[in-house]
């Protein structure tokens, strides 16, 4: 009796732990896909110049553009640098992909290596494949000051220098789609992708919120050419560290009222910034019969005169009655009904219709 009162707050406290289990949070094995659907192309990635590095252990977080719905528009995202959250851990960037029909937002977050994110070259070490901005040695960051921007050497003094070429020189800021990035992951991202994965800080999640309230960081505002392009510091959209793209690819802006939020899906995006998908839509609120029109309804031009004919031939009995009665020999008037079929569909104004048939129908935007 002893064993059994004694074995049921064991099994109780074994319980207990269990669930304690359960619930802890654990750590997330694949890169965090957020399910925000847009139907348009982001803009194209603007020209800027990366502000100093502030103090050792900053890793490099570049910008990017994120969507909004409350007021249907992309808005950039200024590039920032962040402390790492774990010793040894690197940034690998979100980016946009084309899937299902629309772009999906896949965000970034933090880890031992650097994992897929869409071939976009971000620029300063992210070329479109791993990072090459700097590394992690006996717990300290090394930078290679030909793509990061080391100015206060005497506080910053693990550095080297180690070129990098970039093949991906392009300023596309999605992966997929008409238009988009065609990278594909490697075997060594997909490894990447298995390891433990931690989500952005604190700071970066406050900096994005920052930037999505900030109303001159709006695509439709900015014409892709943001005044706070990169910050020295999270969050800090004022001061000495802010610096303004440079330049930035050809805008074409989509109006709001066709990216509200209920943005439709399938429209067919392009690069520099979504404009043939805006002239799509345009295009899929005309009548799309117009390529099949004339199967069912020939075109009146080229058709107008054996119509008439046809009408006359047609209001005479069917020659097809004569097949089934035909005449005697000696009375040969009746065959000549059978020449009015031939007459119908006229050899020179046949193909007419075929060659006129690329001016009905609307050419691809």
């Amino acid at each position: 009796m002893r064993s059994i009162r004694f074995a049921r707050p064991l099994l109780f406290a074994l319980v207990l732990c269990a669930l304690v289990t359960l619930a802890a949070p654990a750590p997330s094995y694949a890169q965090f896909g957020i399910s925000i659907n847009i139907g348009f192309a982001p803009p194209a990635l603007p020209v800027y110049v990366q502000p100093p590095v502030p103090a050792p252990g900053y890793i490099w977080a570049p910008g990017y553009w994120a969507w909004n719905p409350d007021f249907g528009d992309y808005y950039w995202v200024p590039g920032t640098w962040v402390l790492a959250p774990r010793m040894g851990y690197l940034w690998t960037p979100g980016y946009w992909g084309w899937v299902g029909g629309a772009f999906v937002w896949n965000a970034g977050y933090w880890g031992p290596h650097i994992g897929f994110y869409g071939g976009v070259n971000y620029g300063f070490g992210y070329g479109g494949v791993g990072y090459e901005g700097g590394y992690w040695n006996n717990g300290a960051f090394f930078y290679n000051r030909s793509v990061s921007n080391v100015t206060n050497v005497t506080s910053i003094t693990n550095v080297y220098n180690k070129t990098v070429v970039v093949n991906n020189v392009t300023n596309v800021s999605y992966n997929g789609g008409s238009g988009g990035i065609t990278a594909q992951p490697t075997a060594a991202e997909r490894t990447a992708a298995a390891e433990t994965h931690i989500q952005p800080t604190a700071e970066q999640t406050q900096h994005q919120q920052a930037a999505s309230t900030n109303r001159s960081l709006r695509a439709s505002v900015n014409q892709g050419k943001p005044s706070i392009a990169a910050t020295a510091k999270p969050g800090v959209f004022s001061g000495s560290g802010v610096v303004a793209a440079k330049a930035a690819p050809p805008f074409h802006p989509v109006p709001v009222s066709a990216v509200a939020k209920g943005a439709p899906r399938g429209t067919t995006p392009a690069a520099g910034g979504g404009r043939p998908a805006g002239a799509e839509m345009k295009s899929m609120s005309r009548p799309a019969p117009t390529a099949t029109t004339p199967k069912s309804a020939p075109p009146p031009k080229s058709m107008s005169r054996p119509s008439a004919e046809e009408m006359k031939s047609m209001s005479r009995p069917a020659p097809t009655t004569m097949k089934s009665a035909p005449p005697p020999k000696t009375t040969p008037r009746p065959a000549t009904t059978t020449t009015t079929p031939k007459s119908a569909p006229p050899p020179k104004s046949a193909p007419r219709p075929s060659g006129e048939k690329p001016k009905s129908e609307p050419g691809p935007h």
